[in-house]
């Protein structure tokens, strides 16, 4: 079996951004998709464009957030296509703020989503793994999480703590089949980016050496080799998808 064609992929936050964008290239590859995310309405959505392209996709509404959803889903996703052989940890979310002024409430909520819960979903879905023995498991991480990112001292703690689980977990399960891999995008235009101002923006592309900001499918591209047959020699890695702005 070549590239993704047959297996059963479960993608976070999956309704928008990286997570849709990754959702429609394994699906275009021949995967079965679930699709994760709170969003019910652009899920079906997704869905809806899978479907139109002659792919196949499942939604569940999840919250990464709470460790009952995460369970309580997976076992849906389970009973649906019989297994997972891949997953994508994509949802994450921002609270922003200088750290002298950050409230732990924000640091609770950015930690608890894109730190906590892929460890959980991990957690979850690895018995289908290990069973199996052939996984792949793709952390979406950020090269904030690698450089650091003033004002976001939550956000990129939280995903220089998901290289870290990567690398981890990585060495944990790699004797059964396993590979565990991260993709840090650098500045990719999203739902999340769009906020930014044009000063902001303009400002970020000039630290790129291509000079110009990704794309998501550019991104989920990276994932869907990762997820690949061909990738079954790269574990604990961290792929960077950033224009050139951090090399080495």
């Amino acid at each position: 079996m070549a590239g993704v064609e047959g297996r059963v992929v479960l993608v976070t936050g999956a309704s928008q951004g990286i997570g849709r964008a990754s959702a429609l290239v394994l699906a275009a590859g021949g995967a079965k998709v679930a699709l994760c995310a709170r969003n019910r309405e652009k899920l079906q959505q997704v869905a809806e464009e899978i479907a139109a392209a002659g792919g196949e996709a499942a939604l569940f509404k999840m919250d990464v957030a709470s460790e009952e959803e995460i369970k309580a889903n997976v076992k849906s996703v389970l009973e649906r296509f019989g297994k997972i052989d891949i997953l994508v940890n994509n949802a994450g979310v921002t609270r922003d703020q200088l750290f002298m002024r950050m409230k732990r409430a924000d640091w609770d909520d950015v930690i608890n989503t894109t730190l906590t819960g892929p460890f959980l979903l991990i957690q979850a879905v690895i018995g289908s793994m290990l069973k199996q023995h052939w996984g792949r498991i793709i952390n979406i991480t950020s090269i904030f999480g690698q450089i650091g990112q003033a004002g976001q001292a939550n956000y990129a703690s939280s995903k220089a703590g998901l290289i870290g689980l990567t690398m981890a977990v990585a060495r944990e399960v790699a004797s059964r089949n396993i590979t565990v891999n991260a993709v840090a995008p650098g500045f990719i235009e999203t739902a999340m980016t769009s906020v930014l101002s044009d000063e902001l923006k303009e400002r970020m592309r000039t630290m790129v050496p291509l000079g110009r900001t990704g794309t998501d499918m550019e991104v989920a591209h990276a994932v869907k080799f990762l997820a690949s047959e061909e990738a079954g020699y790269i574990t604990g890695e961290v792929l960077k998808v950033n224009g050139g702005i951090l090399m080495g």
